[in-house]
């Protein structure tokens, strides 16, 4: 399920839908995912609730309870606000930021974590970013914005993974 409380220029809900399914195939994952594109406003209330962290930020994922049918695979929320803005700076639509964070999510949801894995999530990310005709994934821009600030850890600046199990009331 695609909820679009904030619109996005260029992006349909029925366009989002098939690209979710595509990313979902593409990442092998398994079972439904429903987004969520809204405010900062949301997203920062979701992550102030489900992370502990009092700030918006441009993408969560959360995991399945283990209480839902194993066809569920989890749910994504997004900022169009974040993505719009991010676009804005690295010149390509929203409607295309809202698309990788999208895949960057539905990674998390298929059980990769940029935090821990050495690199693993970003490689997958990178080929998939590419075969589905996408600009430059999240964690490859995180990483280039550390190496040009002199940093050298590979990640984005903050885990977007609330605990699992964690109760959204969105959908």
């Amino acid at each position: 399920m695609i909820i679009l409380r904030k619109s996005v220029p260029q992006l349909s809900e029925a366009a989002f839908t098939r690209f979710v399914r595509k990313a979902a195939r593409a990442a092998k994952l398994r079972g439904a995912v429903n987004v969520l594109v809204t405010t900062n406003r949301e997203l920062q209330s979701l992550n102030r609730r489900f992370c502990g962290k009092n700030r918006a930020t441009d993408v969560l994922s959360f995991p399945p309870l283990a209480t839902l049918p194993e066809d569920f695979a989890g749910d994504i929320a997004i900022s169009a606000e974040m993505a719009a803005a991010n676009a804005k700076k690295l010149g390509h639509s929203a409607d295309e930021e809202v698309r990788i964070l999208a895949l960057h999510g539905i990674l998390h949801l298929a059980g990769y974590d940029h935090e821990r894995d050495n690199g693993k999530m970003a490689r997958t990310e990178e080929r998939l970013r590419r075969a589905l005709g996408l600009p430059a994934a999240l964690i490859e821009r995180a990483s280039a914005e550390k190496a040009s600030l002199g940093k050298s850890k590979t990640s984005p600046p903050e885990s977007r993974r609330p605990t699992r199990g964690a109760r959204r009331s969105w959908r």
